[in-house]
């Protein structure tokens, strides 16, 4: 005779867990308090889903700067090769993009949602629509109770609450309020995979830009933390896009350190190479102004911001520019440096760092330590990974443990 386990969070930890619990024979029910599942996963991957990533399985912890060993049982039980195999049966084709990312065929987030939803149906998972304000415990029972004061025993509760990133989609920290409750430490919760916010106040006349294959380095003081190459996108506020939400998970506490973030326009030249390119596109428009040589350099709104920070008079004819001039404008296109101010805020945040601490969930079958019979999966838990379809591999992984194990 299975048990009654109750999954609060309808996301796609929560549906995991749910359908995993289900086929294991026990009467389970999903809990979502918004009217739909999956409201988060319909935006991920700007609405085209990024499930997975293609890498080697042993490959993935590097990619979860917080707690990754933790992560390691969970990843091998229910790999990135389960999870797109599990997708197809579901009807949901997968294809691979750059930098190993996997994507549905169709680009659509809701094709992945739907086949999850098929999952929960065909394993006769029961979906209610109700928010959990409170979580009881009385010996091997559990009774959650409902906002409209309704109420639910059962044996096991996984809990997928998710973190506080994208709070309109209902992820707004239930979680961590039932794990405090319980006895479970929460750690600080902070954005992570954020957009950055830059002292400059000349980005706000890059507004809009968005570059392609550029390197970007961060520093903290003079010390390199982190580089990538990608796209990028600024802001009126700073910058945001692949490479930036990946650099973010690097910077601890922006507004009490000295952080920058370099950007390389032209990373496949080196100076040399560059100062050369910039000689002969001087020498076709020798008799131009400054500002109007420079058309196939640089993107059209980019080119007064440079311009003004190259120290360049405007209008200086090109043949009239020194050496030494050219050498630092090449060196200022190698090295465009923002200081950083700040985090944008954690509701603007892919994913929530911190949460419930691992050092309290038993990592191979993602039970409470303090209390049996209560499960954690996805973002509630104290792991955050880059951009790349880390993050969602997470939460199908922990997922599935906590419906195998409840």
């Amino acid at each position: 005779m299975g048990k009654i386990v109750a999954v609060i969070g309808g996301g796609p930890a929560g549906m995991m867990a749910a359908s995993v619990s289900a086929r294991n024979g026990n009467t389970t029910i999903l809990i979502e308090k918004n009217k739909t599942l999956g409201k988060k996963l319909l935006i991920t991957g700007k609405g085209r889903c990024n499930v997975t990533n293609n890498i080697p399985i042993d490959e993935f912890i590097k990619n979860v700067p917080t707690n990754g060993n933790f992560l390691y049982s969970a990843f091998y039980t229910f790999t990135n090769e389960n999870l797109i195999n599990l997708l197809k049966k579901l009807g949901v084709e997968t294809k691979v993009e750059r930098g190993e990312r996997v994507f549905p065929v169709s680009d659509k987030a809701a094709d992945v949602l739907n086949g999850l939803k098929r999952m929960l149906a065909g394993y006769k998972v029961k979906v209610y629509n109700g928010q959990v304000v409170d979580l009881h415990i009385n010996g091997d029972k559990k009774k959650l109770v409902f906002s409209d004061k309704k109420t639910l025993e059962c044996d096991s509760v996984i809990i997928a609450t998710g973190g506080v990133s994208y709070p309109l989609t209902g992820s707004t920290g239930d979680g961590y309020g039932f794990a405090r409750k319980i006895g479970h430490t929460v750690t600080d919760i902070k954005p992570s995979l954020v957009p950055l916010e830059f002292n400059e106040k000349y980005v706000n006349e890059l507004m809009g830009l968005s570059l392609k294959n550029v390197a970007v380095s961060v520093y903290n003081g003079n010390k390199k933390i982190y580089d990538d190459f990608g796209e990028m996108l600024f802001t009126h506020y700073g910058a945001s896009g692949p490479v930036i939400l990946s650099a973010s998970s690097h910077i601890k506490n922006p507004e009490n350190n000295n952080y920058t973030v370099s950007i390389d326009m032209k990373p496949a030249l080196d100076f040399k190479t560059l100062d050369k390119r910039i000689l002969r596109d001087f020498e076709e428009a020798k008799n131009k102004d400054f500002i109007n040589s420079l058309d196939s350099l640089l993107p059209k709104k980019m080119i007064p911001v440079i311009v003004k920070l190259s120290g360049i008079d405007s209008r200086t004819k090109v043949n009239e520019i020194t050496k030494e001039q050219r050498h630092a404008f090449a060196q200022l296109l190698k090295n465009l440096t923002f200081t950083v101010k700040k985090f944008r805020p954690v509701s603007e945040a892919i994913v929530t760092s911190g949460g419930i601490s691992v050092k309290e969930i038993n990592p191979s079958t993602m039970e409470s330590k303090i209390i049996s019979g209560i499960y954690f999966a996805g973002e509630v838990i104290d792991v955050d990974a880059y951009t790349g379809g880390f993050n969602l591999q997470i939460a199908f992984s922990t997922g599935y443990v906590a419906g195998m194990n409840a």
